[in-house]
């Protein structure tokens, strides 16, 4: 067995945040929404496209396919945590799934104009279930390999890894799309985007090798569980959401943060969608406006932490919360560029402020007696999925029957409403709630 805080393997194990997250910038967040509008684009027929026999709105369909992927994340999810706990060989299922992953986005590469798109679209999908499947068996490698008092430590590492290659594979490839005659590339209107969607695959499979040569190969003490792995997974969030509701304040917050996630990680999802169809950016900005977004999200995530030790999470949480509603509003009311570059600012700032402090929240409100904290945290990514999968299949089911982003962006600020409300009830009730009310025996 390999010693924990091996400075070699963490860095492997970083290195795959490093590899995945090219993915989540370049095919979810900007060009692959960009060039899938562009090449949908049909005025006379209502950006009306076909999939499967179908007439749907472009972007509501790639908007399902993505709730979708999210949907078949959850179904699967206990099944992927349930083996990842049983400690078997781990590392199989870290590979099939970064291959699903990466070799999905390849497939986007023969995604042209005029071309049929139920094998992008499925591409789509894959390239998402492989990059959340993916991340399910990475997370559990991280008490393995790091001990409790390094473990946020070596989390945050992994995070700045993944936040510094994903900005460096969007430069190569924002370089490919200005500049693709210095490639070689004759035929710029269409080809540079694709050949990005194949520099994702070459990054994503290329530096993954570096974890899968490094990391462990399992886990001690593989097969110790008594359970069936495809149904001890079930069973255990269904013990979790059982001791859950014996919790009062845990559960308001669980409640509160369903909510607010479902506007939170839908306006990521949807926002490259948006500012190309309804306001017409340009790629290239649209790809310089999400840089900007990742890097205040960083200066927010540090502003909010000292704000947390000054106020507390829950009123902090209130505080950001807060101003996601109101720029959620505001967003029906942009008609132009600046004005959504204004949006994107106030957004970037408090976006990896709610998101770092949810968890952060969650956690503080877990019982100090409970031994294994693992299923908790598989019922929070499980929770989190689903405000996912509802806040996507709610955007597109308003826009499709509105024929517009502006009301379904309104539609998701009445979640941002509810969960703002739960936030303050989570507020006063602690005021009020001893903090022995809170534990529950294990």
């Amino acid at each position: 067995m390999e010693e924990k805080n091996n400075k070699k393997t963490i860095w492997a194990w970083c290195m795959f945040d490093w590899a995945n997250q090219s993915y989540n910038m370049v095919i979810t967040s900007t060009i692959f929404p960009s060039y899938f509008v562009a090449v949908t684009a049909n005025a006379k027929n209502g950006n009306m496209v076909t999939f499967f026999g179908h007439k749907y709105v472009n972007t509501v369909l790639s908007t399902y396919v993505l709730g979708l992927s999210y949907l078949i994340v959850v179904a699967i999810l206990p099944i992927l945590t349930s083996i990842a706990d049983y400690r078997g060989n781990k590392k199989i299922y870290l590979q099939m799934f970064t291959w699903v992953g990466s070799l999905a986005c390849a497939g986007l590469f023969f995604f042209e104009k005029n071309s049929p798109l139920e094998i992008p679209m499925i591409c789509f999908g894959l390239a998402s279930i492989g990059y959340c499947g993916g991340f399910v068996f990475y997370n559990s490698y991280l008490p393995q390999i790091a001990t409790i008092d390094q473990q946020d430590a070596v989390s945050a590492k992994g995070f700045i890894y993944g936040f510094i290659g994903s900005v460096v594979m969007q430069l190569i490839c924002l370089v490919v799309i200005l500049q693709p005659t210095w490639f070689g590339i004759t035929e710029v209107e269409w080809l540079p985007a694709r050949i990005s969607f194949l520099l994702v695959f070459f990054w994503w499979i290329g530096f993954a090798i570096i974890p899968f040569r490094r990391l462990p190969k399992g886990t001690p003490n593989a097969g110790s569980h008594n359970y069936n792995v495809l149904t001890g997974g079930f069973k255990e969030l269904a013990k979790v959401f059982g001791k859950i509701k014996k919790m009062p304040l845990l559960k308001r917050f669980l409640s509160a943060f369903f909510f607010y996630s479902v506007g939170v990680q839908t306006i990521m999802l949807v926002a490259a969608n948006f500012a190309a169809k309804e306001l017409h950016i340009p790629e290239t900005n649209l790809i310089a406006t999400i840089l900007g977004i990742q890097l205040l999200a960083v200066v927010g995530a540090l502003v909010t932490s000292k704000s947390s030790a000054r106020y507390g999470n829950v009123k902090t949480l209130i505080g950001l919360v807060t101003v996601w509603t109101i720029s959620c509003c505001c967003v029906y009311f942009v008609t132009n560029a600046n004005q959504f570059y204004i949006a994107a600012f106030v957004i970037g700032l408090v976006l990896g402020g709610v998101q770092s402090l949810s968890r952060s929240t969650y956690s503080k409100y877990l019982p100090e007696n409970i031994p294994d904290t693992a299923s908790y945290f598989s019922f929070y990514d499980v929770t989190e999925k689903i405000s996912i999968v509802v806040g996507l299949f709610c955007f597109a089911f308003v826009e499709a029957h509105t024929s517009t982003m502006r009301n379904s962006a309104l539609a998701l600020d009445c979640f941002f409403a509810v969960g703002l409300f739960l936030l303050v009830a989570l507020m006063l009730a602690e005021k009020r709630t001893p903090k022995a009310d809170i534990e529950v025996p294990v």
